[in-house]
């Protein structure tokens, strides 16, 4: 399965490159159908039934895709998959799509937690200091993590930088007791 999503995220992340698609709505629009699709048993009974023809299955789309406002080349890409019998795979696809526009736009995911919100200016800034450490740009998502104490901790991939509060006793602690 894992095969089958990446060849198909790589498919449609050098159709959003090639037709310089705005990456963050079609983002938001493959996001959206992964949610409509996820929250709908009937859809989902739909498009994965053999029963049902091709002709059908793409007329269903098409009327989502004409309420929802989606972008052709996003509807297009569906279709695909629906003629394919591979809509059982689109949270999988999705996301990987998502890995594979990121890597080719150069952007990395940060998740950033603090201990309460943060401004606009703070956001900024962290985000700065980030894309300064990675060389990427950076997509955050923030979160509110209480237990910090003060501070953030922000989380790209693998690797951990933990500037809270409570990271920082910890490490004060480990070093009392070294001594």
């Amino acid at each position: 399965m894992a095969s089958i999503a990446m060849n198909y995220a790589r498919a449609f992340a050098e159709v959003v490159i090639s037709l310089k698609l705005d990456s963050n709505r079609v983002r938001e629009e493959l996001q959206s159908l992964v949610e409509t699709v996820s929250g709908s048993a009937e859809l989902r009974r739909v498009w994965d039934s053999p029963a049902i023809g091709a002709a059908e299955k793409l007329r269903l789309l098409d009327a989502i895709a004409q309420h929802s406002g989606m972008e052709t080349p996003v509807r297009n890409f569906l279709a695909v998959l629906i003629e394919h019998g591979r809509t059982a795979a689109l949270p999988a696809i999705a996301r990987q799509f998502e890995l594979e526009l990121n890597q080719r736009l150069g952007v990395v995911e940060a998740g950033i937690a603090s201990a309460r919100d943060l401004s606009p200016e703070e956001k900024s800034a962290l985000e700065r200091q980030v894309e300064q450490l990675t060389g990427c740009k950076v997509r955050a998502r923030y979160d509110i993590d209480r237990n910090l104490l003060g501070g953030a901790v922000v989380k790209v991939g693998s690797t951990i930088y933990d500037g809270s509060l409570r990271g920082q006793l910890r490490r004060f602690k480990e070093q009392l007791i070294e001594l």
